[in-house]
């Protein structure tokens, strides 16, 4: 018969673990943490705070989710961590949980790839089906949209949100919003194209590609002034749902966007 709680792991009696949640050696779960069906909980894994995980997730030896806040104001308030369904979280990865500043709460939506060392700081949001490569650091507050991919070793600043379908290139130290489709490359990072192999592979129609190649050139290319491009990428949303996330997105950025 397999044992799925290894019996060096530590569970607080009041933690709430599906009957088929497999734990590892070392492992500590803490007393306000509830794990759904079918999920791994690897080796030297701490889990802590009030940290509720999904259906189907993986995680891998010595992460870190659900810890108190790196924020000089937290002074224990009971802020939460909340996880979707199928996502994997691979080595050393830390996950804090949320400020009273903010929500109280840090998200991380469903079927995300979150690779070893990256870091998820507090009252972050992550959308879907996003990647992020090994050391990818978020700080406070950041928001990813749907299908985002952040590159090695990418930084995003504090209140910054990037786009759905957005990616970074290696190394990116993103500092003010990225929108929607943009590749964002560079220390400070500037627009560097579109991800439009992404956006082929995700089912995007050529018209629509067209149309979202038309909205980078307006906003990026043409030399307008952000208002004038605004007007002008208004229009065309009209006409492309698509393009009208652009519109949207920028209308919604406190931090101002890349350009």
């Amino acid at each position: 018969m397999t044992v799925l709680i290894h019996p060096t792991a530590v569970i607080h009696p009041g933690a709430r673990l599906a009957a088929d949640v497999k734990v590892g050696a070392y492992s500590i779960i803490g007393e306000h943490v509830s794990i759904d069906a079918g999920c791994e909980i690897g080796p030297h894994v701490v889990i802590e705070g009030v940290t509720t995980i999904g259906r189907d997730n993986r995680i891998f030896q010595f992460a870190s989710v659900g810890s108190a806040p790196q924020d000089k104001k937290y002074a224990g308030e009971p802020t939460r961590l909340e996880i979707g369904d199928r996502n994997t979280i691979r080595e050393c990865c830390t996950i804090n949980t949320g400020t009273v500043q903010d929500g109280g709460l840090t998200r991380l939506g469903n079927d995300n790839w979150i690779m070893a060392y990256v870091h998820i700081a507090h009252d972050c949001m992550i959308g879907n089906n996003t990647i992020l490569a090994n050391n990818a650091t978020l700080a406070g507050h950041v928001h990813l949209g749907d299908w985002v991919f952040l590159g090695g070793f990418t930084t995003i600043h504090q209140f910054c949100k990037v786009g759905a379908h957005a990616m970074t290139a290696f190394t990116a130290a993103v500092s003010q919003d990225v929108p929607p489709y943009v590749t964002a490359a560079g220390n400070r990072a500037k627009p560097a194209g579109l991800n439009s192999e992404g956006l082929r592979r995700r089912g995007f129609s050529p018209e629509a590609i067209m149309a979202i190649k038309r909205a980078y050139k307006t906003l990026y290319r043409q030399g307008l002034t952000l208002d004038e491009a605004r007007a002008q990428l208004q229009e065309q949303g009209q006409h492309y749902p698509e393009v009208q996330l652009f519109v949207d997105f920028i209308a919604a950025a406190e931090r101002g966007i890349i350009r």
